[in-house]
């Protein structure tokens, strides 16, 4: 509800004072204009923006030149006219279809002639009225008329509290409003009668006219008075929201007032106390900045950010957002390098000394550094070491930074899923932090450290994003140089980090990622690699950890091969270290206790420290029974070796596989069923018996998983071996993928499965003849006990496998005519 200034001025005295114009209207009143005859014909003035009801005065300003005619015609006469609001308030001079159909007629009661040349006409509403036809359209709108239909409403207990809670909310809206003159107050606490009431309010609310139009032409005053009851419901509460709105903010600008004069005298008593005010603490940002070897750009960006922060309130939160952001700033490395040390001699030794073997690895470092010394401006290159766990992969990392003379940083990426791990949080988010790309080298305190990105291979994605992309930014080295982190909102240039990626296995990397890297493969130990390991790092690592001197514990490399053959089957030496410490703790406890010992650990004592030897190699060497082959098979952590045993029962023909077994390993069992049906004759095989025999082929360890087509040569030899009673030669492994030509494919992970077929003692190995070159990589010393076979197809395989002789006890294999109609 809104009570216009200017209304209340001019009307006001009008309702309060004595005047021969307008008291307040009595119910007498109300009757007698009720009864008053309405004329047939009416002179019809438009209203642009209000509507005039019954009872009510106004003031209104006359500007149309038909209008103030119309109103001194009118005034020379009986004064009353009748008054319709316009239906678009856009409209100059509206004719007569443009008008509004109800009106209200009424009595002109004084003429005003204003100062600035405006006329200004005091209106009191009489009766409403219907407009019928028009008669005249000039000089003014005349038109005839018709009363309008009042229906009566009951004043029951209903209507009336509806009364009484429009006129408390009306006096509520009075208190709440400062513009209103309390005189308004006055005059609705004074007004007896009903419909004057509502009408008065409907008058005076704030609503547009529209909604003044619509209540006007209500009939109803039960429905007129529930409608006015919500238009002040709505206008009370937003009375009151404003009201808290505005307190609320006159209690912050208060709050801002006193933070202010607070802040001032701390600063002061900073100062006093000899404390860092935030003048100093932006005058040391600044004198720091002097100091760094940025790029102009980022100096012109620091400058901007410095002096942002200047003109930031130190008590706002973001104060102290921009004080880190800053830091931030001057703590990285820009343009900061450590100085390489180009002495390749020493970097050899150092490599040599920190790790046994990995000759491929070290010669990569080497031609690294050669280059770098010769061009002294390369792009670092982005290695990644690929091989099973305990080989050594991330503890290179330290010798090359150490080789190098750079700093060194480790990033463990496993289990990473948030995409911000690496670019960072925008700084529009609480708690925002720089990615740990950024924060690595802010650590590092230098732009070209070797950086090693932990278990590559392992990186999650998920709703807040791939990880793996933003990586391929970092490491593609065509685009590192203008690595972007979002916290820091600067390109910062990583071209010269020696990042070295460590993985177990490749299937897992992304295809993109995969393709910006140098793949080094780092293959599991020999037993001689790993006693020679033992030796010059894990045995003295192990004394030093247990607080024992050289003289108290002594290792042989005989007792060291006992401990790796009968208590490791790995291909790193992660669980050789943990032995030996097992080892190495018995014999302190010995000297603890002071209990008498020898300090040569026999292989006695190891069976008496570490238990009954876990691994037994023995058990590889016993193929007495047909249809038993020894395979290799590559794992995640290294080479392995495996049993494919082949069964046959009566039956009508079926192959029953077992061993959990994957779809690759089920498809190489039937190709190799498959080729043995069609090639019967050269292994000197009745047809029938492939109807008459049911064939069981199973690969122990049921519960592990096991998959790839590696073990096709393993499964055909299985079969053939079954069916002919032919048992394998012992002390042999073989692998190899299989087709249905009858041809011998090549397959991975070579070295790992002759290291594995080493450590079970096994002799002769049968490979594809394109797997000849994976073996010439192995160091010869390494292999010079084992005999190599090389085939191309799968005749080959089970000429050189089994043995003429049959098994002592054979199956009866003999077709029996017989039995195909008992089995059916």
């Amino acid at each position: 509800m809104s009570f216009d200034p200017f209304d209340f001025k001019n009307a006001l005295p009008i309702i309060n004072e004595d005047s021969e114009f307008f008291p307040l209207m009595s119910s007498e009143d109300e009757e007698e204009m009720n009864n008053e005859q309405l004329p047939e014909v009416l002179s019809i003035l438009p209203l642009r923006n209000t509507v005039l009801f019954p009872g009510v005065v106004i003031p209104i300003t006359v500007g149309r030149d038909k209008s103030i005619k119309l109103i001194r015609d009118a005034n020379k006469g009986d004064r009353m006219i009748g008054v319709v609001a316009q239906q678009d308030v856009g409209i100059e001079d509206p004719n007569f279809d443009q008008l509004h159909q109800v009106g209200t007629i009424a009595l002109i009661i004084k003429m005003l002639q204003m100062p600035d040349g405006n006329t200004t006409v005091i209106l009191q509403g009489k009766k409403r009225f219907m407009l019928k036809e028009e008669i005249q359209s000039e000089p003014y709108i005349k038109a005839t008329i018709q009363p309008f239909q009042e229906v009566k409403s009951k004043e029951d207990k209903e209507f009336k509290a509806t009364i009484s809670s429009i006129k408390d909310m009306a006096m509520s809206i009075v208190q709440l409003s400062p513009n209103i003159p309390s005189e308004a107050g006055i005059a609705i606490r004074n007004i007896e009668s009903t419909s004057f009431l509502i009408n008065f309010i409907s008058s005076n609310m704030n609503a547009d006219m529209a909604a003044k139009q619509k209540l006007l032409e209500i009939s109803n005053l039960r429905d007129r008075a529930k409608l006015i009851l919500e238009h002040l419901t709505v206008e009370i509460q937003m009375l009151e929201l404003k009201n808290q709105i505005q307190s609320k903010v006159r209690t912050d600008l208060d709050k801002q007032q006193r933070d202010y004069f607070l802040n001032q005298q701390l600063k002061t008593i900073q100062e006093e106390l000899g404390g860092n005010s935030p003048d100093l603490e932006i005058e040391d940002l600044r004198k720091r900045a002097t100091k760094k070897k940025w790029a102009k750009e980022v100096g012109d960006h620091f400058k901007k950010e410095l002096e942002k922060l200047a003109r930031t309130n130190p008590a706002a939160a973001d104060y102290s957002v921009q004080i880190n952001y800053l830091e931030l700033l001057l703590d990285l490395p820009w343009n900061e390098f450590t100085k390489d040390n180009f002495d390749l001699k020493r970097a050899q030794k150092v490599l040599d000394k920190d790790h046994f073997g990995l000759d491929k690895v070290k010669q990569r470092i080497i031609e690294y550094l050669a280059v770098l010394k010769l061009k002294h401006n390369m792009k670092a290159p982005i290695l990644c070491l690929v091989g099973p766990p305990g080989v050594g992969k991330t503890s290179l990392g330290k010798s090359i930074a150490k080789a190098l003379g750079r700093k060194y940083v480790r990033m463990a990426l496993g289990g990473i899923r948030d995409e911000a791990e690496i670019r960072g949080h925008r700084k529009t988010y609480i708690g925002a932090m720089p990615g740990r790309i950024i924060s690595s080298l802010k650590k590092a305190g230098a732009a070209n450290p070797v950086f090693i990105l932990d278990e590559i291979d392992k990186v999650g994605n998920d709703f807040r994003g791939d990880p793996s992309s933003a990586l391929l930014e970092v490491l593609d080295p065509e685009q590192n140089s203008t690595f972007y982190d979002h916290y820091v909102e600067m390109d910062f240039d990583l071209s010269n980090v020696m990042f070295i990626a460590t993985a177990n296995s490749l299937s897992t990397i992304q295809p993109a990622l995969l393709d910006r890297m140098e793949i080094i493969e780092v293959n599991g130990y020999t037993i001689e690699e790993k006693i020679e390991i033992a030796k010059q790092h894990l045995v003295p690592k192990q004394r030093d950890a247990h607080g024992l001197k050289t003289k108290d514990v002594t290792l042989k490399n005989s007792v060291l091969e006992k401990v790796v053959e009968d208590y490791t089957r790995e291909s790193g030496v992660r669980a050789l270290e943990k032995k030996i410490g097992s080892l190495v703790r018995g014999i302190a406890k010995n000297i603890a206790m002071e209990e008498a010992y020898n300090p040569l650990v026999s292989k006695e004592d190891v069976e008496r420290i570490l238990g009954a030897p876990i691994f037994d190699k023995d058990q590889y060497e016993n193929n007495d029974s047909a249809g038993v082959v020894t395979g290799l098979a590559w794992t995640q952590v290294g080479g392995d070796i495996l049993f494919i045993e082949a069964s046959l029962s009566p039956g009508k023909g079926r192959l029953t596989l077992t061993g959990s077994l994957g779809d690759v390993m089920k498809e190489s069992a039937t190709i190799a069923l498959a080729y043995l049906r069609a090639h019967a004759a050269y292994f000197n095989i009745d047809q029938k018996l492939f109807e008459q025999w049911d064939i069981h082929i199973h690969v122990p360890a049921g519960a592990t998983p096991k998959d790839g087509p590696s073990a096709g040569v393993t499964m055909l030899t299985a079969l053939t071996s079954a069916f002919t009673q032919r048992r394998v030669k012992s002390h042999l492994a073989m692998t190899g993928e299989i087709t249905l030509r009858g041809k011998v494919l090549p397959v991975g992970g070579i070295k790992e499965k002759i290291l594995a077929a080493k450590r079970a003692n096994i002799k002769e190995i049968i490979l594809c003849k394109s797997n000849e070159k994976d073996i010439l990589e192995i160091k010869e010393d390494y292999i010079k006990d084992m005999q190599f076979h090389y085939v191309r197809e799968m005749r080959e395989v089970i000429e050189l496998a089994l043995l003429k002789q049959k098994v002592k006890e054979p199956l009866d294999l003999t077709v029996k005519e017989d039995l195909k109609p008992v089995l059916n």
